[in-house]
């Protein structure tokens, strides 16, 4: 109940206190103001120990694009003559950054997809398991697998297992900067490696890779692989048995593209079916993966790798040359 209120139907300012939930003295005072005729009073602004380099701080997190850290700017403040503590410094350097990063955000607005168009692919980790996590962004039907590491050859195996249960291949794969996909950057253009370029020729999509340090170009499979953690690896933690982990995966993704998407309000296995049209057709072998070296036949039928000998079937004649994987 108000104060004020209170205090007119009790008339005392304990019993008025009772009823507000407050201290006799605060119902004094509020009256006594109230009566008055004036409002709360105004408060005068505190200083602050840090109001005299706030203007440093300011300029070198405009000078840095909001990236440096109050640990970096802490020394130049000492300098110019701040003597407060250091948590009360990295308040203020985290207030100026989050104004920076207000005025400059560079907006968003949600994303159209085309069917068809896109797949969006993403690792998750838990306890040491991995989690290969894909979206078909139109029919948001979703992929998951795992595996025992996130190396290129594993990563190109479970894209060709997603690219069959899919039916088909999209025009666009959209990663990630991954360290096995990415050969090299450019002028902030990732490069893919050579195997993943051979393997994208195979199949006969474009690899496309997100911008630097902005998950929320991808967080369509971000919030793919924290729903993935929750709902199926906690469960089954730990996973000792990896092929009974991807059954388990299998037939999870089987209940999820089941149901009812709330953002698309359709189900995901039913709009595969008039995405899978749009989706290119997939080749009749499936791609090599892995890294293939020459080695030539002698003639005792064997062939040298590294410091070891290993031996081939007999029909193959010597000099002629072997691909090993």
């Amino acid at each position: 109940m108000d104060i004020i209120a209170a205090y007119r139907e009790v008339g005392t300012y304990r019993g008025a206190a009772e009823v507000a939930g407050t201290t006799h003295k605060t119902v004094k005072r509020v009256i006594a103001r109230h009566e008055g005729g004036g409002g709360a009073r105004e408060r005068v602004p505190r200083g602050h120990n840090y109001d005299g380099v706030a203007a440093l701080v300011a300029e070198r997190v405009e000078k840095t694009a909001g990236r440096i850290s109050a640990k970096r700017l802490l020394p130049a403040a000492r300098a110019a003559g701040y003597a407060g503590s250091g948590r009360n410094f990295r308040r203020l350097v985290a207030a100026v950054k989050q104004a920076w990063r207000r005025e400059h955000h560079r907006g968003r607005r949600p994303a159209v997809w085309s069917p068809g168009e896109h797949l969006v692919i993403d690792w998750g980790t838990l306890g040491g398991l991995h989690v290969f996590c894909a979206v078909l962004v139109w029919c948001r039907f979703r992929f998951v697998r795992f595996a025992a590491d996130e190396r290129a050859g594993t990563t190109l195996a479970v894209l060709a297992e997603c690219f069959e249960v899919l039916g088909g291949v999209p025009g666009k794969v959209l990663a990630d900067r991954m360290g096995c996909l990415k050969g090299g950057v450019v002028a902030n253009v990732v490069v893919p490696t050579a195997q993943y370029v051979r393997f994208a020729a195979h199949y006969g999509f474009r690899p496309d890779f997100c911008e630097a340090a902005d998950p929320e170009s991808k967080g369509i499979v971000e919030n793919l692989v924290g729903y993935a953690r929750r709902d199926l690896m906690v469960p089954q933690a730990p996973v000792g048995d990896l092929a009974a982990a991807n059954a388990a995966a299998a037939a999870w993704c089987a209940e999820v593209n089941g149901a009812v998407h709330s953002e698309i309000c359709a189900v995901p296995a039913e709009r595969l079916v008039i995405e899978r049209e749009l989706l290119a057709p997939l080749p009749s072998l499936r791609a090599s993966i892995g890294r293939l070296v020459t080695r030539k036949v002698d003639r005792l039928s064997c062939v040298r790798f590294g410091s070891a000998r290993y031996s081939v079937p007999a029909r193959a004649a010597a000099g002629h040359r072997d691909r090993h994987r």
